[in-house]
C-alpha cells in the first residue's frame, strides 16, 4: 500500500544531483533515478521530504529503506530536521513491520560513509525486520580500552 502526499511535480523531478563523491562525482544516485521514476521500486511511503521502499537485496523480507528526497550524502550532511522527520517514517515502518509481519524486532540502520558499509552517498535509513533465531544479526568485534584510554577519549568526544 502506498501511502503518499500530493506533491508539485516540479518538487519532485527537479531536485539537484547529489555529490556523489566517493564513485562518480556528478551522477545521480541509484536513489535519485529511484526518486525520479528512472527505475521501479515498490513505495511503502512518499511525501515532500522522504519516501520510503522495499530493499530489493533484502536481509530479511519487508526490509525497507527511508531516504531522503533531497540528496545528503550522509547523515551529518542533512538538517536535523529532515533527520527527524526521515526517523518518524522508520518509527512508523517498524510498527508495521511487528504488525503485519510478526517481527519481534528491528534493526534500524545508518551506515554513514564508506567506511561503515555505506553503498549509496545519500542518506537513507534501514528498517529491517528480526525474528527470534534468524540468524542475520549484525555482529561487529568489539575492542577494548586500556587503562586510561577511555577517559582520553571521553575528554577528546566531550561535547
Amino acid at each position: 500500500m502506498i501511502i503518499s502526499t500530493a506533491i508539485p511535480e516540479e518538487q519532485l523531478f527537479s531536485l539537484p544531483l547529489c555529490p556523489n563523491w566517493w564513485y562518480y562525482p556528478d551522477m545521480a544516485t541509484v536513489f535519485e533515478k529511484i526518486i525520479n521514476g528512472e527505475i521501479p521500486s515498490v513505495k511503502l511511503w512518499e511525501d515532500a521530504e522522504c519516501i520510503a521502499i522495499l530493499d530489493i537485496s533484502p536481509v530479511n523480507k519487508g526490509h525497507a529503506l527511508v531516504i531522503s528526497r533531497r540528496c545528503y550524502p550522509t547523515f551529518t550532511d542533512a538538517p536535523l530536521e529532515t533527520v527527524c522527520h526521515m526517523m518518524e517514517i522508520a518509527r512508523k515502518i517498524d510498527r508495521k513491520q511487528r504488525e503485519v509481519l510478526g517481527a519481534s524486532g528491528t534493526n534500524i540502520m545508518i551506515n554513514n560513509s564508506p567506511a561503515s558499509g555505506q553503498e549509496v552517498p545519500h542518506l537513507h535509513i534501514h528498517v529491517i525486520p528480526r525474528y527470534d533465531g534468524d540468524g542475520k544479526t549484525p555482529v561487529f568485534q568489539k575492542d577494548s580500552y586500556k587503562d586510561g584510554e577511555a577517559a582520553a577519549f571521553g575528554e577528546k568526544l566531550h561535547l
